[in-house]
């Protein structure tokens, strides 16, 4: 799992470099999530523009990171793909998290969410 860090003041961006968030790389994910996140005091942008498929495995690790930050911190998803969207309404999941359309504007967005 190849996940990328950037920060803008307090905000972390998380950006996944895999096309896959899923039962062959769940677990890694959301420990990986974990550890970046768990020191953090700031809300966190997921940025999943490059993320083409997640299954039910990968949709519970999003919501293990999400729980992990919650209530001090938020968790956004930006720019995902239109079948990871749908997934995501399907499930009503697009009421649970923060949905952005572009990552470019994640950080914007989040800091006046």
């Amino acid at each position: 799992m190849q996940l990328r860090t950037e920060w803008v003041d307090d905000l972390m961006i998380v950006r996944v470099d895999d096309d896959r968030i899923d039962a062959a790389v769940a677990i890694e994910f959301k420990d990986e999530m974990r550890a970046l996140t768990g020191e953090g005091t700031g809300d966190v942008v997921l940025d999943v523009s490059r993320v083409r498929f997640v299954d039910s495995s990968g949709l519970g690790a999003l919501v293990a990171v999400l729980k992990a930050l919650l209530p001090d911190r938020r968790l956004a998803l930006a720019a995902p793909m239109p079948n990871v969207r749908s997934l995501l309404s399907l499930t009503r999941m697009d009421s649970v998290f923060q949905i952005m359309a572009e990552a470019p504007a994640a950080a914007a967005r989040a800091r006046h969410g």
